[in-house]
């Protein structure tokens, strides 16, 4: 006889919610190589914010949602003169950042932007900061933004080590909330119990479809997307702080945890068969990992499965570009994970759709030696159809080796190799380039090429002075660490 009541015995909260909760609380960053990491990533990330301003189709979201609002210690918008509160703050540093899709990235079971995460964790830290200073206290420093920067990175990257999220259809986006709901939180002054309530409302919260960034929908929900995930976790964040009770167990509850309700195979009307449940895999503890590894976008604003073939491109461009109209076909070697999120075919609706299609991603620097934010717009698309002709002509062929090389926790290479053949049955070598300038295997030649990448952002909207006044506080880890919160943010107001 089934049974006709639930066993209602409230369980302690689930054991990823507590490792998670009791990193955020009781780690102590120790390694040189994550703080000095973590200072290039917010140079990086903030200046690919400033870079996106130049897109109105970005700076129309921007702003309170209420014109005129005025916010006691509001949170800075960098680059804006916008003052906000803290939510909002969030959602707009975090659109910002993601936009241009130029700012860091993570590869594994699943992927991901650590760096979306400073949407909340700035907007967090300079209202407190004011906060504190006009109640007569000490303000955050910018060490507490790079602590609560390198904690976001481990938590998004280790979750994202061997649990797929893409595979049943959930945006990566799940784990900016995740991972800023509990540095935020932290920031905010949460003990456990708050904390864990807070992450516990992450995972209940209802999660985003990928939908927005594979053909046919593409479009450009994909670059505000993680701005709304830190945003509402600053939300749920301030909810937890408000004394509101947590769900513990979020994630494992029988038939109606995230666990079974969406991350295993479904049965329609059926009780889930235990083959069918899928948990979170933690193969290692959190420390400072992912920020040690953190992948740059340095060269190209490109989804970063396609960094290595812009590159091979670029070098292929001086053998082809006087031999455009005969080329026969383009042969481009590369990895699973490139099929099945950028390989595409048919018309390209807008520029988010042309900055997640590896066919054009190679077609314009085979063609111009150059990929730019500009050259996914529809003007210049629509002014140049030797692009969709190159396309055309495209190959994908996945290499084995490149797939498997991927996922090795040594390696995480992102390979792609491009070859040209012409219609007289000449071809150009085969250029393969396994790992991006961006890599930590590249670090010393790319440390070099972010700092103008950087210094180039920041000249798109401040004069040469502040420029160079921001750049040098950057610049100098000591300095940067002991500068408080709102003094930093205060050098990026227009």
């Amino acid at each position: 006889m089934s049974a006709t009541f639930d066993l209602n015995e409230r369980p302690d909260y689930d054991e990823a919610l507590q490792k998670i909760a009791d990193y955020v609380l009781t780690y102590k960053v120790k390694n040189k190589e994550a703080w000095n990491t973590a200072r290039l990533c917010l140079m990086d990330t903030l200046g690919c914010g400033l870079l996106a301003l130049r897109f109105p189709e970005c700076t129309k979201h921007l702003g309170p949602l209420v014109e005129g609002t005025v916010v006691p210690h509001g949170a800075r918008v960098p680059g804006t003169s916008f003052r906000l509160d803290p939510v909002k703050a969030a959602w707009d540093i975090g659109c910002i950042v993601r936009w241009l899709d130029y700012n860091d990235t993570w590869l594994a079971a699943e992927w991901g932007h650590p760096s979306d995460n400073l949407g909340g964790i700035l907007a967090v830290a300079d209202h407190l900061s004011q906060k504190r200073v006009a109640e007569g206290k000490e303000p955050l420093t910018m060490r507490d933004v790079l602590e609560a920067m390198i904690m976001a990175h481990e938590i998004q990257g280790v979750l994202a080590l061997e649990n797929s999220f893409n595979r049943v259809g959930l945006d990566h986006v799940v784990l900016v909330k995740v991972a800023s709901t509990a540095v935020t939180a932290k920031l905010m002054g949460a003990n456990r119990e708050q904390l864990l309530s807070a992450l516990s409302h992450a995972w209940v919260d209802g999660q985003a479809l990928r939908t927005y960034r594979h053909a046919p929908n593409a479009g450009s929900r994909k670059s505000w997307a993680a701005g709304d995930a830190t945003s509402r976790a600053v939300r749920l964040a301030d909810i937890a702080m408000r004394g509101e009770m947590g769900i513990p167990s979020a994630l494992t509850a029988p038939q109606w945890g995230f666990y079974d309700v969406l991350f295993s195979k479904t049965n329609k009307d059926q009780a889930l068969k235990p083959e069918d449940k899928r948990e979170f895999a933690l193969p290692q503890d959190f420390g400072s990992y992912v920020m040690e590894n953190i992948l740059f976008k340095i060269s190209f604003p490109a989804e970063f499965h396609a960094q290595t073939a812009a590159e091979a491109a670029v070098t292929l461009h001086p053998q082809v570009k006087d031999r455009l109209e005969e080329i026969d076909r383009i042969v481009i070697t590369t990895h699973e994970s490139a099929i099945r999120i950028i390989s595409k075919q048919g018309k390209l609706a807008n520029a988010a759709d042309r900055d997640h299609c590896l066919q054009y991603m190679a077609a314009v620097p085979l063609i111009f030696g150059s990929l730019t934010a500009e050259q996914y717009e529809d003007s210049f698309h629509e002014a140049n159809p030797l692009i969709d002709t190159l396309r055309d002509k495209m190959e994908i062929i996945e290499d084995e080796r490149y797939t498997k090389e991927y996922l090795e926790a040594d390696k995480r290479s992102i390979a792609n190799a491009i070859q040209v053949f012409f219609n007289d049955g000449s071809s150009t070598e085969k250029v393969a380039v396994e790992y991006p300038i961006g890599h930590r295997r590249r670090r010393k030649e790319g440390i070099p090429l972010l700092e103008e990448k950087f210094k180039a952002n920041l000249g798109t909207r401040f004069p040469g002075q502040q420029s160079g006044q921001i750049f040098d506080l950057c610049n100098e880890q000591k300095n940067l660490e002991k500068t408080s919160v709102h003094e930093f943010v205060e050098l990026f107001v227009i």
